[in-house]
């Protein structure tokens, strides 16, 4: 069998698209580039907004028209195959394999039943499932949890990914062990909640650690660099923000995603917060951790979000001061209580309020960015820039950052670099020895800011 895998949504959906992978490979499955050369073609997918939905339908709608001239074993999996939208699409677009979030483990008794094949059940099996380290690589993503107490009105999530679970923490620890004995150097912890983990259904789970104590227990096992994503500010507490300042190993990178800035959106959208409570945790984040990144989550043109409204948001980015933002207009799913008792907003208006935003975001980005100017960062490089002759990758603080190839530093690893120049979504920089002069280049050009794609500005 030859298997193509597309993978679509956050960082748990690549998770868990390693996850199949490893099973698929286990199975005797080749995995090829294209859709051109594969016998099997899984699409991981996601429900969180309508455009990764839209591009799984076009997508279908190929695979349709190849299955006619062809053999060829379709599947999809993840989010949208959880919800009765999901499983439409299946129906008209001839789908064979149909797998939830909750029923990853079963792509082996699909495959072998030769016939449709729907899995939609939350499996316990699944949180004891430790995944085969991915190789060749440097950064690994780490499922901490899944699922999702909360009930945002906008989001599909608890839906999707089911009630909140949170792994053994001896499982936890045993999957960082095959990623360290792999030559992990920078691990990311994954979960809709992290700082909710161990508290599952609201109440606190025998001999499991808080998320504190977890990310000390991660942060004191020798991996170089650890992250996590993504947190709920009702459950970030400060002794989260003192293991990062505490922890050496710990980035000094947090996502708070806060949504909006306006109290009266935030109870439309049941986040359970307020303004002044958020603000009081970034206080406290700042107190405990020094030179801090933030980033946030911010919709724009929630239902009934008024000019006043998104004027809170915009003056909440100022007193924050974001380093980056993912930033979205809102995009209304069936299945949550804002699509069925909420009027959307005109397109138009969501558009130009997030232009406003956007601007803002460029901003600051680019003034929070100036700071780093001329400092030395530790750096992970991934490998080769889009400019020949350039290694790219990021700071601890999740800054991108672009260098020439230099002598004895020339491929993937952890380095120190010296930032000599910034845009507001890019950093530049030298490779630097101990001493902390500038090791010989490789290479002279400087790479065209254009030609990059920045991660942290998602439209």
């Amino acid at each position: 069998m030859r298997a193509h895998l597309i993978t679509y949504g956050c960082q748990m959906n690549e998770y868990d698209s390693h996850l199949v992978q490893s099973q698929l490979v286990s199975l005797g499955a080749d995995m090829v580039s294209s859709i051109d050369e594969a016998d099997f073609v899984l699409l991981n997918t996601c429900a969180v907004r309508g455009k990764p939905v839209d591009k799984v339908r076009s997508v279908l709608g190929q695979l349709r028209k190849i299955k006619a001239q062809r053999p060829l074993v379709v599947g999809v999996m993840g989010c949208l195959a959880q919800l009765e939208e999901g499983q439409q699409m299946a129906r008209k677009f001839e789908v064979d394999v149909l797998l939830g979030p909750g029923s990853l483990l079963d792509i082996g008794a699909a495959l072998e039943s030769n016939q449709k094949f729907w899995g939609l059940q939350f499996k316990d099996e699944l949180h004891q499932h430790i995944p085969p380290a991915p190789s060749g690589k440097l950064q690994a993503h780490l499922t901490i949890m899944r699922g999702c107490d909360h009930h945002c009105t906008y989001c599909i999530v608890p839906t999707t990914r089911g009630p909140q679970v949170s792994r053994d923490p001896d499982q936890i620890m045993r999957e960082l062990d095959t990623l360290l004995a792999a030559g992990i150097q920078e691990v990311t912890l994954l979960g809709q909640n992290v700082n909710a983990y161990g508290f599952d259904a609201g109440a606190k789970r025998a001999g499991y650690p808080s998320f504190a104590e977890l990310l000390r227990m991660v942060g004191s096992s020798g991996i170089q660099r650890v992250k996590f994503t993504t947190s709920h500010p009702m459950n970030f507490t400060e002794d989260v923000a003192a293991a990062i300042g505490e922890t050496p190993a710990i980035c000094e990178f947090v996502h708070l995603p806060v949504q909006s800035g306006s109290n009266r959106v935030l109870r439309r959208m049941a986040r359970e917060y307020t303004r002044e409570h958020y603000l009081a945790h970034i206080s406290n984040i700042r107190k405990h951790i020094q030179n801090v990144v933030l980033a946030t989550d911010i919709i724009v043109g929630f239902p009934g979000e008024t000019e006043e409204d998104f004027q809170e948001t915009l003056s909440l980015y100022d007193e924050v001061g974001y380093d980056s933002a993912y930033m979205f207009i809102y995009s209304p799913r069936p299945g949550t209580p804002s699509y069925t008792h909420f009027a959307d907003l005109p397109r138009e208006l969501k558009t130009e309020r997030l232009g406003r935003l956007i601007a803002k975001q460029k901003e600051w980005s680019a003034k929070q960015n100036a700071r780093w100017q001329g400092s030395i960062q530790q750096v992970l490089l991934r490998g080769d820039a889009y400019s020949e002759g350039f290694l790219e990758g990021h700071t601890r603080g999740n800054h991108p950052i672009v260098v020439p190839r230099a002598v004895g530093a020339d491929g993937p690893g952890v380095y120190q670099a010296r930032v000599t120049a910034t845009t507001p979504h890019m950093l530049y920089g030298e490779l630097v020895g101990a001493d902390g002069q500038a090791l010989p280049v490789m290479a002279s050009q400087q790479p065209e800011d254009a030609a990059l794609i920045s991660p942290l500005l998602m439209l």
